[in-house]
């Protein structure tokens, strides 16, 4: 399995921008597909963003669509979320994820292998 490590989260203002990245151990990071997903207090995990193993295939959220971006470092081990537009309703803890299945798993939690102990991001209004 993948050993996965969040960092970038913090303390922003409404309208404000993060950037969280997420570093995999191992030489076969290039195998995986990538999630982001998010959990506020009270309410269940839910789906952020994906890419491909390839960097090729990206899906989004309707919620984050043209606000957060996904990108890719194979070389780097490392998996990006770029969050502008930042509004108090994405305050969670954000985690990063990765799944053997690829493209397959987009969104579903359950297909996903590996998980970080993620980072909290916290959007002041």
């Amino acid at each position: 399995q993948v050993q996965l490590v969040e960092s970038g989260g913090g303390l922003v203002q409404a309208g404000g921008s993060l950037r969280l990245s997420c570093t995999a151990s191992g030489r076969t990071f290039g195998n995986y597909g990538m999630g982001w997903f998010r959990q506020a207090p009270g309410k269940e995990r839910e789906f952020v963003a994906f890419i491909s193993a390839s960097g090729v295939t990206t899906y989004y959220a309707d919620f984050v669509k043209g606000r957060f971006t996904i990108t890719r470092d194979n070389a780097k081990n490392t998996v990006f979320l770029q969050m502008n537009s930042l509004k108090p309703e994405d305050t969670a803890v954000y985690y990063c994820a990765s799944s053997r299945f690829n493209v397959a798993a987009g969104s579903q939690a359950a297909k996903y292998d590996s998980w970080g102990q993620g980072t909290q991001v916290t959007v002041s209004s």
